[in-house]
C-alpha cells in the first residue's frame, strides 16, 4: 500500500475506535503509516477494525476498556504501548447519550453519559500524560462539539459533558505551558455527524433520534482530525454550522434559546416511531450495529471546511472593532456638522 505520509510512523491511540468517528480515525491515520492502538468495550468489533487496519499494511492492537473505568484506561494504554511503542498522539473520542429532557432522565442515566463523555476524557487524558510528561512530548486530541459552546433540548447530559471538556482541557493547557512542556493539546468542535449513535442510543422520546440539521460523514472528521494533528492551533471548528453554532451563542444567545426551543425537538427525530424493544448501549455495546456510517448517509455531507478557531475569532474582534469606530466616526462627524452649523 502507498502511504500519504512521508515522516516516522507514529502510534496512535484512539478511545471510542470501535465505531463511527473513532473508527474512522483510525482507518485514517492508518492509511497514513501510523501504528493504531484501538480501545473501546467490544472485543468483537474491535477485533475487525484491526483487521480492516491490517489488512492496509498498517500495524494495529486493541485493548478492550470501558473508558469510565480509570483503571481499566490505564492497563490498555500500558498493554497497547508494549505492543506498539510509546504514545505519540492519543484521541479521546468515546462518547455515549440519552435523548431526553431532562425531567424524563434517571440520575443513573445522567451519570454514566458523564462518566463516559466526559471522565472518559479525563481518564484517557491522564493516560496519555503517564506516557507523554516523563519524555515531554506527545499530542493530545479532544474530540470536542459544537454543543459545548451551545447546549441544545433532549441532550443535556452530552452537552455538559462537552462543556466540561472544555474547562478541563484549558486548565490542563496552562499547566503544561507552566511547565513548559512540548506536550501539545488540541480541541476539534464537531458539528453532526452520520454514525451509528442515533441508531443505538437510549431515547426517552416518541420518534426514532437523528442529527440536528445536515450531518457530515465520518471520514469528513476523521480527515479533519489527521490535519488538526500536523496544526499549530489549539482549536479547529468543522464546518460552518459549527462557526455559526459557536459564534451565535456569544452573538445571541437569547435568541439561540428561543430558535431550539421551537426547532430542536422535532429537529431531532425521525417520523418513525421507537419500536419497545428497541436496544440501547447505554450499559453494553451492540455487536451488530458497529460500523463506521450510520443511518444518513443519503443527506450527508461529503466536506467540510477545517476553520481555526483563533483566527475566525480574531476576525469577528477585528470586524467589530471597524464596524464601532466607523460607528463612532459618522457619529463624531454628525456631530460637528451640527456644531458647525448651529455657529453660523
Amino acid at each position: 500500500m502507498t502511504f500519504n505520509r512521508s515522516e516516522q510512523p507514529r502510534t496512535v491511540i484512539v478511545t471510542g475506535a470501535a465505531a463511527g468517528i473513532g473508527r474512522a480515525i483510525a482507518h485514517r491515520f492508518a492509511s497514513g503509516g501510523d501504528r493504531i492502538g484501538l480501545i473501546a468495550r467490544d472485543a468483537d468489533a474491535l477485533a475487525a477494525v484491526r483487521r480492516e487496519i491490517r489488512s492496509m499494511g498498517a500495524e494495529a492492537e486493541f485493548a478492550v476498556a470501558d473508558v469510565a473505568d480509570a483503571e481499566a484506561v490505564f492497563a490498555a494504554a500500558e498493554q497497547l504501548e508494549q505492543k506498539l511503542g510509546d504514545t505519540d498522539i492519543w484521541i479521546n473520542n468515546a462518547m455515549e447519550t440519552v435523548f431526553s429532557t431532562v425531567a424524563d432522565m434517571s440520575p443513573e442515566e445522567f451519570r454514566r453519559v458523564t462518566e463516559v463523555t466526559y471522565l472518559g476524557f479525563v481518564h484517557g487524558t491522564m493516560a496519555a500524560l503517564k506516557s507523554m510528561r516523563p519524555r515531554r512530548k506527545g499530542h493530545i486530541m479532544q474530540m470536542g462539539s459544537a454543543l459545548a459552546y451551545r447546549g441544545i433540548p433532549l441532550q443535556s447530559a452530552y452537552c455538559g459533558a462537552k462543556h466540561a471538556i472544555r474547562g478541563f482541557t484549558d486548565s490542563l493547557r496552562a499547566e503544561l505551558i507552566a511547565e513548559d512542556s512540548n506536550i501539545k493539546l488540541t480541541v476539534i468542535d464537531l458539528p453532526a455527524v452520520n454514525t451509528p449513535q442515533f441508531d443505538w442510543a437510549r431515547a426517552h422520546i416518541g420518534r426514532q433520534p437523528r442529527p440536528m440539521g445536515r450531518p457530515v460523514q465520518p471520514e469528513v472528521v476523521a480527515d479533519a482530525v489527521f490535519r488538526a494533528a500536523e496544526g499549530r492551533w489549539r482549536e479547529y471548528w468543522l464546518g460552518f454550522s459549527t462557526m455559526k453554532m459557536v459564534l451565535g451563542s456569544f452573538v445571541a444567545p437569547g435568541y439561540v434559546d428561543t430558535y431550539l426551543a421551537r426547532h430542536a425537538f422535532a429537529g431531532q427525530q425521525r417520523r418513525k416511531r421507537i419500536a419497545p424493544d428497541r436496544e440501547d448501549n447505554l450499559d453494553h455495546p451492540i455487536t451488530e450495529l458497529h460500523r463506521t456510517r450510520g443511518s444518513f448517509s443519503s443527506e450527508a455531507r461529503e466536506s467540510a471546511p477545517l476553520i481555526a478557531g483563533e483566527v475566525v475569532r480574531a476576525g469577528a474582534i477585528a470586524a467589530g472593532a471597524l464596524f464601532f469606530f466607523g460607528l463612532g466616526a459618522s457619529l463624531g462627524a454628525g456631530w460637528r456638522s451640527r456644531r458647525d452649523a448651529s455657529h453660523r
